[in-house]
């Protein structure tokens, strides 16, 4: 014959909670201990269903003189049910609006993002500037034993790649400041727009190669 299976935690719960309503009155934890195996809940299980169902606001506690009581009335319950109902729908009123709230800065930033074909544009001229200065890094490495004044051209080109690379990334730079200042509530969604446009965190200046002459 199988074993039989013992009550589950909210199991336990609903007995404790019986007896304070089919009673109606106040108890003492140790009267609780006695009462509770009558409802199949151990001695040593009441203590802690007690208080969970305190946690709970289900059971109400207080001391009094020395000693601590418990009590619990059907009416009560359910005005702490009820509160409890308020609560929960108020904080669902509250999600909503906060969910209006993110919708609409949301449409706000798209609306703003002119700017993003600027953006772009930065970004793909940066590309072709870094390009041709690896173009012309290079070509003069061909160069590096020939004619000087060919090399002093070529430096000098790569001097003007630099400085417009250098020169395309601070305008960026500058629009990415101008976004945070003017969108700080934002700033998680232009981050992941930055990602989409490929400015990501590691984009920095160009460093002038030194170049013997």
């Amino acid at each position: 014959m199988s074993k039989k299976r013992g009550l589950s935690l909210e199991e336990k719960r609903e007995k404790m909670l019986q007896i304070f309503y089919e009673s109606q009155d106040f108890f003492l934890l140790k009267e609780l201990e006695k009462l509770g195996p009558r409802k199949g809940v151990i001695t040593q299980s009441v203590k802690d269903v007690v208080q969970s169902l305190v946690d709970d606001d289900l059971v109400s506690k207080d001391k009094i003189g020395t000693s601590v009581y418990f009590w619990s009335l059907p009416s009560c319950a359910g005005n702490q049910l009820r509160n409890v109902y308020r609560k929960l729908e108020s904080d669902v009123q509250s999600s909503e609006r906060r969910l209006v709230e993110l919708a609409d800065q949301c449409n706000a930033l798209k609306k703003g993002r002119e700017e993003s074909d600027e953006r772009e544009e930065a970004l793909s001229n940066l590309k072709k500037v870094e390009e041709k200065y690896n173009e012309l890094k290079d070509e003069m490495a061909e160069y590096a034993d020939n004619d000087p004044a060919a090399f002093e051209a070529m430096r000098d080109a790569i001097s003007v790649a630099h400085a417009a690379a250098n020169r395309w990334t601070d305008n960026i730079f500058t629009l990415r400041q101008w976004c945070s200042n003017n969108f700080p509530e934002a700033k998680e969604q232009l981050e992941h727009m930055y990602q989409e446009v490929g400015i990501t965190d590691d984009l920095d200046y160009l460093e002038m190669p030194t170049v013997g002459n």
